[in-house]
């Protein structure tokens, strides 16, 4: 087997190359937890593969130097690359972790719906007044109809919780084909279709060019005034001034976002002071051991790249995924 220089680039190396050297104990492992440090050690070490983690945000991660040679393989810790920019897949090979937080992601579509659902805001309003409200409901998810949009692993886990809850699950993706769990499956052009049937609609796409802006001030036009929005996928997939409009005149009934098009979200922004609003720091795919199950992810992936073999998880620079 050849035996490349490693570099494992996130928050904690020393865990990451543990867990590397379990499975490859005759490799060179670096690590480096700094976005500033990276490129000096991928020169200086001649590194031919990549783990690394988006762990500081997007502002100074060092893309033109994961990107260039001598690296050769970039793994990315994540399911997300448009942090990355271009590149050339005759250059340098992407491949990505998704599935990694897949379920974790659909749990939390899944809470926040049931917040919606539940009227848990409501409830805690009563009981911080120490009102007892003998008369009050909470409604049922089952018999809704969900709305995926992209069914990659996340949106596939989505639609497999939803549809145990007892809802009517539609889905969009690029390329339509029947999918495990959901019960109709459309191409993207079938939105204007979709929206109005729609109770709670779930946004899990890559950010492309043709998802940018995706989520409109028509498709809020379209929907229901009791939809609930919930978006894991990446700020700018949905447009914010017709968020904020139609969140502020009560044309859908509430929204759970954890991804935003400017992070951290400013302090001064109009989102943070909506009560039919879930916010989040994007850190719905952030769980207790995720890290190593992504190295894990790698390790498994570093063995077919030592042995010659196809890469799991390609990511194709044109489409993002």
């Amino acid at each position: 087997m050849t035996q490349p220089s490693v570099i494992l680039h996130c928050d904690a190396p020393d865990e990451a190359m543990a867990i590397v050297a379990d499975t490859h104990p005759d490799l060179t492992l670096h690590g480096c937890n700094s976005y500033a440090d990276l490129p000096a050690l991928i020169a200086d070490s001649g590194a031919e593969v990549v783990f690394s983690v988006r762990f500081a945000g997007t502002t100074g991660y060092p893309s033109s130097a994961v990107l260039s040679p001598p690296v050769r393989w970039l793994s990315v810790g994540g399911s997300g690359t448009d942090h990355l920019g271009q590149w050339s897949p005759d250059a340098v090979t992407v491949t990505n972790a998704a599935g990694v937080a897949a379920d974790m992601m659909a749990e939390y579509v899944l809470g926040t719906a049931l917040h919606f659902t539940l009227r848990l805001d409501h409830f805690r309003g009563l009981q911080a007044d120490r009102h007892w409200s003998p008369n009050d409901y909470v409604e049922p998810l089952a018999g809704q109809t969900c709305l995926i949009l992209g069914l990659g692993k996340t949106g596939e886990a989505v639609a497999r919780r939803m549809k145990a809850m007892g809802l009517e699950t539609l889905g969009v993706r690029a390329q339509p084909r029947p999918t495990t769990h959901c019960d109709e499956v459309h191409g993207m052009g079938a939105l204007p279709d979709l929206w109005p049937r729609a109770d709670v609609i779930v946004v899990c796409v890559p950010l492309l060019s043709s998802t940018r802006g995706l989520v409109d001030e028509r498709a809020f036009a379209a929907m229901k005034s009791t939809a609930v929005l919930v978006d894991i996928s990446r700020g700018g997939v949905i447009e914010d001034g017709p968020l904020i409009a139609a969140l502020q005149g009560d044309r859908i009934r509430g929204a759970a976002l954890d991804v935003f098009a400017q992070e951290p979200l400013p302090g001064d922004h109009p989102l943070w002071g909506l009560e039919n609003v879930i916010l989040t720091p994007h850190c719905s795919s952030v769980y207790a051991g995720w890290t190593a199950k992504s190295v894990r992810m790698f390790a498994e992936n570093l063995g077919r790249y030592r042995r010659g073999e196809l890469l799991h998880n390609v990511v194709d620079p044109s489409r993002g995924y």
